[in-house]
């Protein structure tokens, strides 16, 4: 049927509200169908990134633990060693 003959005979209003109404729909139907699945299976994903992400920052937590000790312990033996080398020094002159 032709578009003039369907407005002639049923109004233009009508006709209108028929093709709003199947926009409508075909929005309705894409956005159940297409975008919803999409955006479930990105939000799984948004989570399990999250999830390693936290998991990431308590491993740079334990590992920044671990170089502070190891810094400590060096210093620590460092500070020992300057202790026995001025120990000496004073025995030499002695």
């Amino acid at each position: 049927m032709d578009i003039v003959v369907l407005v002639e005979k049923f109004g233009f209003t009508t006709i209108m509200v028929v093709g709003l109404g199947y926009f409508v729909y075909f929005v309705w139907q894409t956005i159940t169908n297409i975008i919803d699945p999409a955006i479930s299976e990105m939000k799984k994903t948004i989570i399990r990134l999250t999830d390693q992400l936290r998991l990431l920052d308590q491993d740079m937590i334990r590992l920044q633990e671990k170089v502070n000790t190891v810094l400590e312990l060096n210093e620590k033996e460092n500070e020992k060693t300057r202790t026995n080398k001025r120990r000496n020094w004073k025995t030499f002159y002695i």
